[in-house]
């Protein structure tokens, strides 16, 4: 092969070799590189491989600008960073190898499911949260954090991607590029950082906030035609309350969210230790509430991060250690301590499989239902394992509940029975059951607006063309933009139904 020929060329670079990595496909592209899915011969791994844009590689500024995010980011060790391998030049091309994580953006999942569900939100934001602890640590900004910066990996964890705009704090900006110097994205960008001011953690807190009302309400607090009509925004316009677009949502969730986007750096939270130790107390209160699990799940790191002392800090710690010593005196026999680490594992595995927000990217789990302690507890049950069996526990077993617990199960029912058991006939009976009951102000027509598609996706299916059409009549304006914003795999179902009814 010839050397030159990646430099020289302008095309997709599939199937050629830059040194160590053998280019195997595109990923995708960015406003500075190309993302190619690559195999390190070496290895015998598979990295994403950026790739310089060709245009820009013989401007000095850009290659800095370059060079500068793979240095920020490869001091970024971290289980919820993706991490940098190498940083490279073969053949004229500048390229970063990095870990490829398989899974899927944020921005992605929510076009294909819509809004999200609070608990997924708060296991988003307490491992978003931990990688920008660590980014503090080296006094790194990410400036531009936003839904498709967010992986979520197969196997639930999350893992934030391009730490392309980051900048070391501590160097000094006088001689450093000055092209495109407020950087980001304008849709999560902070006030301070659209007004060219200086930024710290604070304007992360910021955009991350923004991130967090998009996946709770199923769009930005901020939109516009142009990038100038969203910065005047985030500049000068309140977001409307969390609680008004949404009603299954904790107080205290939204409390945190809306903090997070003062509009004054003072106003939010000051560090992601803080921040981090608000969502501790918030997990606490959720597994109570049965919607998301507690903080007794959370790792070592994430609870001394998350301490807002040194003396909690130290009291984590030294936690651990007496379990470990424990472990140590209660018998001096390798045998034993393999058995019990070899136990220990094995049961970190199961929490694993237990705890993972796989919700999005995994089927099913298992059909058989333990019995929760409350109306609530039993629906994140449910929510989490997703089974006939498990939505209906929630009023089965706790009759005298809160109705709108079991509207909600009920719901859950009738997207398990469209989107996975394709068990129309009963689902319409579950929706017609939902109807009968009915809701109040908003929240009707919410509900309203499921029973109507729900029941447009089954009469379709059951070949009741006249039925499926009347139910889909009966949906206003507002219920269509609800379905888009919150119900994305319901609206989309729907839409298949309505192609093949010549709608």
């Amino acid at each position: 092969m010839d050397d030159t020929s990646p430099a020289s060329s302008t095309h997709d670079l599939t199937g050629q070799v830059i040194g160590d990595y053998h280019v195997l496909r595109r990923l995708g592209s960015g406003g500075m590189a190309e993302v190619y899915l690559a195999e390190q011969k070496s290895l015998g791994r598979q990295v994403a491989l950026k790739v310089l844009h060709p245009r820009l590689a013989s401007d000095g500024n850009y290659v800095q600008r370059f060079l500068n995010e793979a240095r920020a980011a490869a001091s970024l060790v971290h289980p919820n960073i993706v991490q940098i391998y190498e940083v490279g030049q073969a053949a004229g091309v500048h390229f970063i190898a990095q870990e490829y994580v398989q899974g899927d953006n944020l921005a992605h999942v929510m076009r294909r499911e819509g809004a999200f569900p609070p608990g997924l939100v708060l296991e988003v934001l307490r491992q978003v949260v931990s990688a920008l602890c660590k980014a503090q640590e080296l006094a790194i900004v990410h400036r531009d954090l936003k839904p498709e910066n967010i992986l979520l990996s197969r196997s639930g964890e999350i893992k934030v991607a391009d730490f392309g705009l980051a900048r070391v704090l501590n160097v000094d900006s006088k001689t450093l590029t000055q092209v495109g110097v407020t950087m980001g994205t304008p849709l999560y960008m902070s006030p301070e950082q659209i007004e060219g001011k200086s930024v710290d953690a604070r304007s992360d807190i910021y955009s991350l906030g923004i991130t967090c009302y998009h996946l709770l309400s199923g769009e930005p607090p901020h939109d516009g035609d142009t990038a100038l009509a969203i910065a005047v925004q985030h500049l000068n316009s309140k977001p409307r309350p969390l609680d008004e677009v949404r009603h299954d949502l904790s107080p205290r969730l939204t409390r945190i969210v809306h903090r997070m986007m003062s509009k004054q750096p003072e106003g939010r939270q000051s560090s992601p230790h803080e921040l981090l130790a608000e969502l501790r107390n918030l997990s606490n209160e959720a597994v109570e509430e049965g919607w998301a699990e507690g903080s007794e799940s959370w790792s070592l790191v994430e609870k001394i991060a998350a301490s807002n002392t040194a003396a909690e800090a130290t009291a984590e710690l030294s936690k651990l250690m007496r379990a470990e010593s424990g472990l140590a005196h209660a018998s001096r026999s390798w045998g034993r301590i393999a058995a019990a680490l070899l136990l220990a594992i094995v049961a970190g595995g199961a929490i694993g499989l237990l705890t993972r927000p796989s919700y999005y990217l995994a089927g099913p789990r298992t059909s058989v239902v333990p019995i929760r302690s409350s109306a609530a507890a039993q629906l994140y049950h449910a929510k989490m394992n997703d089974s006939e069996a498990a939505w209906r526990a929630v009023w089965e077993e706790f009759p005298d509940a809160d109705s709108y617990l079991h509207q909600l199960a009920r719901q859950g029912l009738v997207r398990h029975l469209l989107f996975v058991a394709e068990d129309y006939r009963e689902a319409e009976r579950i929706l017609e059951q939902l109807q009968q009951n009915g809701g109040s102000g908003s929240a009707e027509e919410s509900l309203q607006a499921f029973v109507y598609a729900g029941l447009c996706i089954t009469y379709e299916r059951m070949d009741l063309t006249r039925e499926a059409r009347d139910a889909h009549a009966g949906l206003t304006s507002d219920m269509k933009d609800y379905l888009k914003r919150v119900e994305g795999q319901l609206d989309t179902m729907m839409q298949a139904s309505l192609e093949r009814l010549g709608e």
